[in-house]
């Protein structure tokens, strides 16, 4: 008997299309053995950093049936994803079913390891005819990754948990994340906005057609501004100068992991982790090829392809070959872009996000091998009384050529024609106004930016982007509206302690460095038990260190002119579940709570009432931070009616819509065809979500408050994702 092994049921179902009955196709589903959990005695660090590996839970007959069938197996091939999750499942799987010694040099000769990067046939069949043995030293970068994140998480976590508050955390690739995050927002909160003036004109040429202009400078001061506006209204414009300029865009390479996420976050609302997954059932599928890699390259066959239905479907006067050096030194996740396994189909995916990013996807790698899209821009300038002021100008652009934009048009910019002008031709003015602006902070960033960010810094790889997103929103540390990433108090105090006490070992240097180290180990010119020792030694000393410090429970004295509701004692800024909180510095003889947010709140002053009950809503503040409510607390209602206020929201601004829409959750969509049972829309501990018999789906691109009865039947309708069938 032949035994193939991956690590994903419905992989191992595509493959097994391909082998014509000749293998036993079976699967791992994901990892079979981890280090126990919340365990530091895991790790043997005297022994020279030796993990204590265990079954992980719930893998018990995976791993029995998989005994089974490599003790019965003549041959067994493991076809495990081609990156060091991929090597590391693969010598797990060998070793729990004695397939090899990892102290013993000769292998075991039934024991194959194939790697593809793409699940067609002519890929699988390649593969399984050069066959290699596990690739010990990406086995051990895995391995020394996993032992890092342990022993930084374990050490850090558990000093936080003493010094700030039980269930915080914090990770070697999370912390530098969140850091970056909060540098932005001490930007923000520094900044000091200043006024200027934008000054604009129309304009009439003299073949009687509007010329819009907009001023080249932007007064800092009224005096200027009033200057430019007499000069402009009485004064004689002329064109000065006509400039036009052909220019060239050219196509953007195919996707690697950080650029799909990327796109995929702004151009289809899709957090990371969603894009992973929807990625990995695509890969799965066979659609397209590996989607860990940060390699832009394209194999040769796969470049004719492109060109081939490129010719067909837009002619052959688009399409021409293109090679895209890859940016990362370290690129050696997979050799290939992401891309489709065959560029002649342009549609793929069994749901509806599957195929929108599958077209992403699709669209990218076509234009990738398509002609530069031709431009011209055209510039007029335009002088007031011979350049007594500064002057106007107006800026124009049109395609020539589309080229590569013909096949991504989402990337295309809208065409502003000029009208025809010649240079010294007088125009008459019809209007000239200013508008008063300010000047505005940096921008906070998007997922998408914070991946680009922490590759442009060197922080993380590939597969880490997604759960380092994930991690940081779960953890409470960030909250997203929008596509914009808010950090919360509790992320704040946390990132602070660590900037405070550990700034080296979150800083962009050491973060970057220890990647660059990993992938030398990876490389097998680095060593890896020197590698974890030079790191922990000094780490542990200065953990070590800093149990001295004060357990940070009063965060500072309240601001003056908050006084407790109930005996009108100080108010004390403590940290809590939600964030930071006040506190009556009697507690808990007194319980007086209310939020830090500036907004003093007024517990027995309703903020409206609800038109259809009459009961009035109050703002109130709980240790978890702002909620409003819905009539008071009594006998007689002991538990009214309470939604939280989300942690970005003005206290001062909240509405009595505002508050009846929070109120709103859970709401009732309506009843499912099917089964007649109601469906329902509302927010739990893991976000929005809609359930249905006790089916729950998350929501990540919906809005719960907005979601009707059809969206929802959309989603049901879908393949559920459970988190025990996650292959990573």
């Amino acid at each position: 008997m032949k035994l193939l092994v991956v690590e994903s049921p419905a992989k191992a179902k595509t493959i097994s299309k391909y082998l014509d009955g000749e293998y036993t196709v079976t699967s791992s589903v994901g990892h079979i053995r981890d280090l126990p959990k919340n365990n530091k005695a895991a790790i043997d660090i005297e022994g020279g950093f030796i993990p204590r590996y265990e079954i992980s839970p719930g893998k018990e007959k995976v791993v029995k049936e998989l005994q089974k069938l490599c003790g019965e197996a003549d041959e067994v091939m493991l076809a495990t994803d081609p990156d060091r999750e991929g090597e590391a499942i693969a010598w797990h799987i060998a070793q729990v079913c004695d397939l090899g010694n990892p102290k013993s040099e000769i292998p075991n000769p039934k024991l194959k390891r194939i790697v593809f990067h793409e699940i067609t046939k002519p890929a699988v069949q390649e593969a399984m005819g050069h066959p290699r043995d596990i690739d010990e030293n990406l086995r051990r970068a895995q391995e020394a990754r996993r032992i890092l994140d342990r022993l930084v998480g374990y050490d850090l976590s558990g000093l936080i948990w003493k010094k700030l508050r039980y269930g915080l955390s914090a990770g070697r690739v999370q912390s530098p994340a969140l850091r970056i995050i909060m540098e932005r927002e001490r930007e923000i909160r520094a900044f000091k906005p200043e006024d200027f003036w934008v000054i604009t004109a129309l304009t009439e040429t003299q073949s009687k057609n509007n010329l819009p202009l907009i001023c080249s400078v932007e007064p800092r001061n009224k005096k200027e501004v009033e200057h430019i506006l007499s000069v402009s209204k009485g004064g004689a414009w002329k064109v000065k100068e006509i400039k036009e300029t052909q220019m060239k865009r050219s196509a953007r390479a195919p996707f690697t992991t950080s650029t799909l996420q990327q796109a995929a976050s702004s151009q289809l609302g899709f957090a990371p982790s969603w894009t992973m997954r929807t990625a990995q059932r695509l890969y799965e599928a066979g659609h397209i090829t590996y989607m860990r890699t940060d390699s832009t390259n394209i194999s040769t066959t796969a470049q004719q392809q492109a060109l081939s239905v490129i010719e067909k479907t837009y002619g052959a006067d688009y399409a021409e070959a293109h090679f895209y050096k890859t940016k990362s030194k370290n690129a050696q996740e997979a050799h290939e872009a992401i891309r489709p396994t065959n560029a002649s189909v342009k549609s793929a995916g069994a749901t509806d996000e599957q195929k929108k990013l599958y077209g992403l996807i699709w669209r990218r790698f076509i234009s990738s091998q398509m002609k530069d899209a031709q431009l011209l821009k055209t510039k007029i300038t335009v002088s007031i009384n011979d350049d007594e002021v500064p002057d106007f100008a107006a800026n124009g652009s049109r395609t020539i050529f589309d080229g590569w934009l013909l096949a991504d048009s989402t990337a295309k910019g809208e065409n502003v024609e000029l009208p025809k002008a010649s240079k010294g031709e007088m125009l008459t003015l019809i209007e000239v106004k200013d508008e008063q602006k300010q000047t505005q902070p940096p921008s906070r960033y998007t997922e998408a930016g914070l991946i680009k960010e922490l590759e442009k810094r060197g922080i993380g790889r590939p597969s880490t982007y997604a759960s380092i997103m994930k991690t940081i929103a779960d953890r409470g540390y960030v909250t997203k509206e929008g596509k914009t990433l808010f950090p919360t108090d509790t992320g704040e105090v946390v990132s602070d302690f660590l900037e405070k006490n550990f700034a080296d070992y979150i800083s962009d240097t050491f973060t970057a460095e220890m990647e660059n180290k990993l992938d030398e180990i990876a490389g097998g010119t680095r060593e890896y038990e020197k590698t974890l020792a030079d790191f922990y030694t000094p780490f542990s000393k200065d953990v070590k260190s800093k149990e001295h410090i004060q357990k940070i429970t009063d965060l500072g004295d309240a601001p003056k002119e908050f006084k407790c509701p109930k005996c009108d004692s100080t108010m004390i800024i403590k940290l809590g579940r939600g964030g930071k909180f006040m506190s009556c510095a009697r507690f808990p003889d007194c319980d007086g709570a209310r939020t830090i947010e500036g907004f003093e709140l007024k517990p027995d002053e309703p903020i409206g009432v609800d038109s259809k009950t009459g009961e009035n809503i109050y703002l109130l503040s709980g240790r978890f931070g702002p909620y409003v409510q819905l009539g008071q607390k009594t006998k007689e209602n002991p538990k009214p009616r309470r939604a939280s206020v989300p942690k970005t929201m003005d206290l001062a601004k909240i509405t009595t819509t505002d508050a009846l829409k929070f109120l709103s959750i859970p709401r009732e969509l309506g009843v499912h065809p099917e089964t007649g049972k109601t469906i329902t829309a509302s927010i739990g501990r893991f976000g929005p979500y809609i359930v249905h018999d006790k089916d729950f789906r998350s929501l990540k691109t919906d809005d719960v408050y907005t979601i009707e009865l059809p969206r929802a039947l959309e989603i049901l309708a879908e393949e559920k994702k459970t988190r025990k069938r996650k292959t990573k």
